[in-house]
């Protein structure tokens, strides 16, 4: 595997957590799997280190002194050049509300301590997968309404006007266009976005849904809910060959 990596240019890691011990302990499994790690335990500075590292994946602690994970995540997502590299939460804040309100700030995946390193790797290998993966390779834009998305470029733009997206509603704009007019169950978003093959909470789906309709603005009843089932991207072929 690491062979393999080495052909490659390997995947950066930023690593944000006022404990070293913590910091260093994930970084050393990291780099053992071949990744290109940094790490910061200063949360003030790791902005300044995240636009001149650049990473492909952010791994970062909420609760920190001055400045906490939640404001350093959405400094990181209101930059151009971060707003679409995953972020995953690793704290000690394990309740429900704490995990909704940090996938409503836009992180990609949610890790409580203490925690396996083992189960943390996976967790990076699977995002990496995830984003690796091209569900169609011969499709590089899809359009819905006025909504056009480049797989090819990674972008969105609404009326042409471009929007930022974070990684994981990036995938999930992505699935619903791709399977425009098939109902898409919130279980079956969890195992295809999020790769989650357990049971979690449903509302993580539902909390990046609205988001995401949020950014849509005026195309956002493109994405329909179904009542007690989950949601659809509209299918109005037929009504726009009739106007």
């Amino acid at each position: 595997m690491l062979a393999h990596m080495s052909e490659q240019k390997a995947k950066k890691i930023l690593i944000v957590d006022d404990e070293p011990d913590v910091a260093d302990l994930v970084a050393y499994h990291l780099k053992a799997k071949g990744y290109e790690v940094a790490t910061e335990n200063n949360p003030t500075v790791s902005i300044a280190t995240a636009r001149s590292f650049l990473p492909d994946l952010v791994i970062l602690d909420i609760m920190m002194p001055d400045l906490n994970g939640i404001q350093v995540c959405r400094i990181l997502r209101a930059d151009p050049r971060l707003a679409h590299v995953p972020i995953i939460f690793l704290t000690a804040k394990a309740e429900e509300s704490d995990r909704i309100s940090g996938f409503e700030t836009g992180c990609d995946d949610y890790i409580c301590k203490p925690f396996s390193t083992k189960e943390l790797v996976l967790r990076v290998q699977s995002i990496f997968r995830r984003a690796a993966t091209v569900a169609a390779p011969d499709v590089k834009r899809l359009q819905v309404g006025q909504v056009l998305l480049d797989t090819e470029r990674h972008e969105v733009t609404v009326h042409g006007r471009p929007i930022e997206l974070t990684a994981t509603e990036f995938k999930l704009l992505r699935l619903l266009m791709e399977r425009r007019g098939r109902v898409q169950t919130r279980e079956h978003l969890l195992i295809n976005v999020w790769n989650y093959e357990t049971e979690i909470e449903t509302r993580t789906v539902d909390t990046h849904i609205r988001r995401l309709r949020e950014k849509l603005g005026m195309e956002a009843d493109w994405i329909e809910t179904i009542r007690g089932v989950g949601y659809r991207m509209a299918d109005r072929k037929a009504e726009a060959c009739s106007i």
